[in-house]
């Protein structure tokens, strides 16, 4: 596991920072819209207690090196925090191996701006330069365009399918496979 410790990560229109308990609301509400979890692998949050237990589970994960959960806010001209919109992740890193999965998260209010393609940028950028790692990987649904479209503008390499994957709400759910080296990263 990486040594983890509080970064920020800032581009033109967002701030990334690490996430705490005064923001159990704002990600509960991201969480509970059904067009942010319609991929996901469960239902829409029902009850702020679920944004609780994540963001305990989140900040667990800083404090073992496991994970690496950015929350994504709109940057104010006025230097007061903005608005969380959603959340970017590194996790399940394998240390041996210099590789973890990506995740991501983003309201639905905000799509189709390039916040997430400016978000993960900024957090992958931060994974290769100081986390050292060699490869991220995405594990999405194939029917979610918009997700593939943001990992392909990354340089993400659709590496296969595994139909049936996951069971989700009561329905089987297939996995696209993608993976960004960071030869392909600086290539760019």
């Amino acid at each position: 596991m990486p040594a983890l410790k509080p970064v920020t990560l800032t581009t033109e229109r967002l701030k990334l920072r690490w996430m705490d308990e005064h923001d159990i609301a704002a990600h509960f509400a991201v969480f509970a819209d059904p067009e942010v979890t319609r991929y996901w692998s469960g239902a829409p949050w029902t009850d702020v207690g679920q944004s609780a237990e994540a963001i305990a589970a989140t900040v667990a994960a800083y404090a073992d090196g496991s994970g690496l959960r950015f929350g994504i806010e709109l940057l104010k001209d006025d230097g007061l925090p903005g608005e969380l919109i959603g959340n970017a992740s590194l996790h399940h890193f394998m240390e041996q191996n210099r590789r973890c999965e990506i995740g991501y998260a983003l309201a639905s209010r905000h799509w189709g701006q390039g916040y997430a393609t400016e978000a993960l940028e900024a957090m992958i950028r931060y994974g290769f330069d100081a986390l050292d790692l060699n490869r991220i990987e995405a594990d999405i649904d194939p029917l979610n365009i918009g997700s593939a479209r943001v990992l392909e503008k990354l340089g993400f390499r659709k590496e296969g399918t595994m139909p049936e994957r996951w069971i989700v709400n009561g329905a089987t759910a297939d996995t696209a496979f993608y993976g960004l080296l960071r030869r392909y990263w600086d290539e760019r």
